[in-house]
């Protein structure tokens, strides 16, 4: 929350908080207030004509932030209702004289008016508007923030006096969509802030609520390419690639379901771990015990890897995978340890599970350029069809990796085979060949240059015609770059 709002709230601020019912406000305000609290400066919780404050501590007790010994001491609950019930004659005024003595004479960290909207029942748009004129006014020349929440409509933000008065707006939204619905907070309006704009994803969970800046906000920092090189582990690859990728590179593997390249990915993991670097490996459909046992099945200890913290395996499942849950895990990774190898597998589930086509493109040139910054490369896999059209997910994308690498099938008379082919390298030499591939027990083999191939740019179906008869790849050449 702090990153989207670029540090916090400003103290005397005065912040609407507005959403439709059910949307979190209210376990947002009070985790701020568990959260902010102390016995020199409390957070008082006014309420007006909403659920007792019974009710209201018993919901809270499912929380981790919730703590009984903090209410009183640091959080203090009061209703307004004897302000506000029967109808007095001089409306609103006996209510803000209340919160503008206890905030002068106790300087609390936080005031939060719960529900601010239902105010309205109790005044006219003129009383409603000196009122909190008046309210505003004063708590802006103390230290509080001021938090007013309410469930408003986004029609009532464009015309509402509460709005034109405040200094933040924060939008909580609960979007309807299969199969799991989305929470987003957007942050409408900061005076004198940099907050960062656009929808942001909130989760609320056992920890309260938990918020996921979009990606597309945080700029990374420029970093400088990198000559070293980041040997795939594969024999035979690294041979047509010049020598192997670059640190840093960016690489997308493309192939149809069942070509490889999750063993690629796997071995491309490996590698750096026998390098004693750190790498993190993020799967949407095994499970880190799947991956540790498809691992172990070609003899790579990835169990002993964990045990070491030389590797971090995150599973997120389909039904949970969201485009900023994903980049603030692979954020906050690359933040925490130095990371030597990211792999994503895949980009066809991230792109079904997303359902944002317009967005997916800004998203990921943003999430390489994340991992860039932080100096580790990034091995990218995505599905093709099977007969090797690229997948809508690949879209406009391609040109956002340094590394193109193909898996494919291959007719080879009446038998199916693999092959490779380095489809591009940025600013270095490559073969250009296609080559024969296998899964062995140790992993994938690069073999030699498959000739009399057809189809490779045009047809539906690679071939062979006659025997298979493998030649040796040819000498170097000494053209320039790709």
């Amino acid at each position: 929350m702090d990153l989207v709002l670029n540090g916090g709230l400003e103290p005397g601020a005065v912040v609407v908080m507005a959403g439709a019912p059910g949307t979190g406000k209210t376990i947002l305000a009070q985790q701020m207030c568990f959260a902010i609290g102390t016995a020199e400066h409390r957070c008082v919780y006014y309420t007006t004509v909403s659920e007792p404050h019974t009710k209201l501590v018993r919901h809270l007790e499912q929380f981790a932030f919730f703590d009984p010994r903090a209410l009183g001491a640091r959080v203090e609950y009061i209703h307004l209702g004897d302000f506000l019930q029967p109808a007095r004659r001089d409306g609103l005024q006996p209510m803000i004289s209340e919160i503008v003595r206890k905030t002068l004479e106790e300087e609390p960290s936080v005031v939060v008016v719960d529900s601010s909207k239902m105010l309205r029942d109790f005044a006219d748009e003129r009383e409603l508007r000196v009122a909190l004129y008046e309210l505003t006014a004063r708590i802006s020349q103390t230290g509080t923030v001021l938090l007013l929440i309410g469930e408003y409509t986004p029609e009532e933000l464009e015309s509402g006096t509460e709005f034109s008065l405040a200094d933040g707006i924060i939008q909580l939204e609960n979007e309807a969509r299969e199969p799991v619905d989305r929470r987003s907070l957007r942050v409408a309006k900061m005076r004198g802030g940099s907050h960062r704009p656009g929808k942001h994803t909130f989760r609320i969970g056992s920890d309260g609520v938990e918020v996921f800046p979009r990606i597309e906000t945080l700029i990374p920092h420029v970093v400088s390419a990198s000559a070293e090189q980041a040997p795939s582990g594969i024999p035979g690859l690294d041979e047509l690639m010049g020598g192997g990728a670059k640190q840093g590179d960016a690489t997308l593997i493309t192939g149809p379901s069942g070509v490889g390249k999750t063993i690629f990915g796997l071995r491309w993991l490996t590698q750096g771990i026998e390098q004693r670097k750190r790498c993190l490996y993020v799967t949407f459909q095994d499970t880190a015990d799947q991956l540790i046992r498809g691992a172990a099945a070609f003899g790579w200890d990835l169990t002993a890897a964990r045990a070491a913290e030389n590797v971090s395996i995150s599973y997120v499942p389909m039904g949970d995978l969201d485009l900023d849950v994903l980049a603030t895990a692979v954020r906050s990774e690359l933040s925490a340890h130095p990371t030597s190898r990211v792999v994503v597998d895949s980009l066809s589930e991230l792109a079904f599970a997303a359902r944002e086509a317009e967005r997916f493109p800004a998203y990921m040139r943003s999430l390489v350029g994340l991992v860039r910054a932080a100096g580790s490369s990034l091995l990218v896999t995505s599905e093709t069809s099977a007969h090797g059209l690229p997948a809508n997910a690949l879209d406009g994308l391609l040109f956002l990796f340094d590394n193109v690498i193909d898996l494919r099938y291959i007719e080879e008379g009446s038998r199916i085979g693999r092959s490779v082919h380095v489809a591009k390298m940025r600013s270095s030499w490559h073969e250009m060949t296609l080559n024969s591939v296998s899964i062995t027990n140790h992993g994938l083999v690069v073999g030699d240059e498959l000739e009399s191939v057809t189809g490779r740019l045009g047809w539906s179906a690679l071939r062979t015609y006659g025997p298979l008869e493998p030649v040796r790849p040819a000498a170097k050449s000494s053209a320039g770059p790709s």
